[in-house]
């Protein structure tokens, strides 16, 4: 997905001269070929996340379209303040890019994680918040997000990940039907897609047929499509990559409190606390029922075809 964000980057800065990439002193050779071609609208202000923004800030105040890289647990938790005041309080057109969302970083410790970014920025007024499933969401959202007139957040993954298998529309504030179905609906964000079509392509083979609903846009959500799954679903079981608080089932269940809707709620996701040492990434989405197995047997639980 990093190469996806590097590749787009590069076009959207070849068609509009007012795109101006900033890193927090990160992502060497990633970025090679954008400063290589456009040397002036390359900035590295160091280790600085706070500098960083308002650097950006003022670069959209004088017209152009910044985009601000860095670690997203260091750009949405140290930088709060300014993305909240000199982005958020103009609505400026700021990207803001944060690499390594949720547990990425899972060997560099609590400080590296960022189960708590899509969150925070949906505490900001205006805020665009998306999270794509793999590199043909990056490459597709990442322009759209350039063309707003506010500022936008978007979680950049590892490299490597494969591609969603949908021939769906890929719109900012719009999610996507990857798979039709019927009494579960499975309600996933960013990678958590991945394993859920696993899932979901398995238990066909059982005659358990789930809807797979994916929303790579979590700020707005696309209620048309929450109010579809509903229609044909009695429970909903929502897997992502983020904490309890602030993320899609916390978006979903007020949802549901003010539809006042029958579906159940069931998430397969981090918990609350704090995961302490240098646990391997693919042992913590293990652990936090991101997998294949763990979102299959879940479904075999509440699954109802009537």
């Amino acid at each position: 997905m990093r190469r996806a964000f590097a590749d787009t980057l590069v076009q959207m800065a070849r068609a509009d001269d007012r795109i101006i990439f900033l890193t927090g002193d990160l992502g060497f050779q990633v970025f090679d070929a954008f400063c290589a071609e456009f040397p002036r609208r390359y900035l590295n202000v160091g280790v600085a996340e706070a500098h960083l923004v308002d650097c950006a800030a003022g670069l959209a105040l004088e017209g152009w379209r910044p985009v601000v890289y860095s670690i997203a647990s260091f750009l949405t938790g140290r930088a709060f303040e300014q993305l909240r005041l000199s982005v958020g309080y103009h609505q400026l057109p700021v990207i803001v890019a944060g690499a390594g969302g949720g547990y990425i970083y899972a060997p560099s410790g609590v400080t590296h994680h960022a189960k708590e970014d899509v969150a925070l920025m949906s505490l900001i007024p205006g805020m665009t918040v998306t999270v794509p499933g793999d590199p043909t969401e990056m490459a597709e959202l990442l322009p759209q997000l350039a063309r707003l007139p506010g500022p936008s957040y978007i979680r950049v993954g590892r490299f490597g990940e494969p591609r969603l298998d949908s021939a769906e529309p890929i719109e900012v504030g719009r999610g996507r039907c990857v798979r039709p179905g019927r009494g579960v609906a499975v309600l996933t964000t960013g990678g958590a897609v991945i394993p859920a079509v696993k899932a979901v392509d398995s238990l066909a083979a059982e005659g358990i047929e789930p809807l797979l609903a994916h929303f790579h846009t979590v700020r707005p959500l696309d209620l048309s499509l929450v109010n579809a799954a509903a229609a044909v679903a009695s429970t909903f079981i929502i897997v992502e990559e983020h904490g309890i608080q602030g993320g899609l089932y916390n978006t979903v269940a007020a949802w549901a409190a003010e539809q006042r809707s029958p579906v159940a709620l069931k998430r397969l996701g981090p918990g609350d606390e704090l995961v302490f040492g240098n646990p391997h990434y693919d042992d913590l989405l293990r652990q936090t029922g991101i997998e294949a197995g763990a979102i299959g047997d879940t479904v075999r639980q509440f699954w109802s075809p009537d």
